[in-house]
């Protein structure tokens, strides 16, 4: 892929420029992507606020995820 990042004057980045066939390409590969917003269904916002609800009430029963990965790899 042939991607040109453009920079402000400090350097730091501040997009991108995909050239139209590889765009293409790519909206043909992943349906929808050119759309802005995803519809999300409303179960799944619920549950993402009672998680949310959930960890805010007990932040210290979240597990660290590198941690959790570690523990998983040494079981198999």
């Amino acid at each position: 892929m042939n991607l040109q990042f453009i920079s402000d004057s400090s350097g730091k980045t501040t997009g991108i420029f995909i050239p139209i066939k590889e765009w293409n390409e790519i909206k043909c590969k992943y349906k929808g992507i050119e759309r802005e917003e995803l519809d999300i269904p409303s179960w799944q916002m619920q549950e993402v606020r009672k998680r949310l609800k959930d960890y805010k009430n007990n932040p210290k029963q979240a597990l660290d995820f590198n941690t959790t990965m570690d523990d998983i790899e040494k079981g198999l």
